[in-house]
């Protein structure tokens, strides 16, 4: 029996592994604008966020990403690699690490923060947004502050995780 569940394992664990190339050489393919196989690397870190990873830029600068248009090119045998790599990374956040980021700021622990403290944790903190990108973030994904300045985060995150 047990030679039977780890044969089991070993098969979902396969298939599992053929689902997720799959998936990447799906999301690929929408960068892939003319079916060669090849896309722009300055497409990386989209193709790696629609594939519900998180990498800073910093790491997308170090796997090969660029920051311009047209100043390097990757193929899909490069990439599934690095899409590998990113899935294994433990370093990357998710939604409930980012969550727990913004409990710190919960000071009457009822799901809300204070808009101001959350503006200034984009600007200031981590791969910091600029103002602009703050304020579109704020705009796009933040609820109206109520008549204290508070808002709810968890709403917010999740927005925002959609946009990642």
């Amino acid at each position: 029996m047990t030679s039977s569940i780890s044969g089991e394992a070993h098969c979902f664990s396969q298939n599992r592994r053929i689902f997720l190339k799959e998936g990447a050489e799906f999301a690929f393919s929408i960068y892939d604008d003319d079916g060669t196989n090849v896309i722009d690397a300055v497409n990386l870190g989209d193709v790696l966020r629609a594939l519900n990873l998180n990498p800073t830029n910093a790491t997308i600068e170090k796997l090969g990403g660029t920051k311009k248009k047209g100043e390097k090119k990757m193929k899909l045998d490069e990439f599934l690699p690095i899409f590998s790599q990113c899935k294994k990374d433990k370093e990357q956040g998710c939604y409930e690490d980012f969550l727990e980021c913004l409990k710190l700021y919960d000071k009457q622990e009822n799901g809300t923060m204070l808009g101001a403290e959350l503006s200034h944790t984009l600007l200031s903190l981590g791969e910091r947004l600029t103002d602009v990108e703050c304020d579109t973030v704020l705009k796009d994904c933040m609820d109206p502050e109520d008549e204290d300045g508070f808002i709810p985060y968890a709403p917010f995150l999740k927005k925002m995780m959609v946009l990642l």
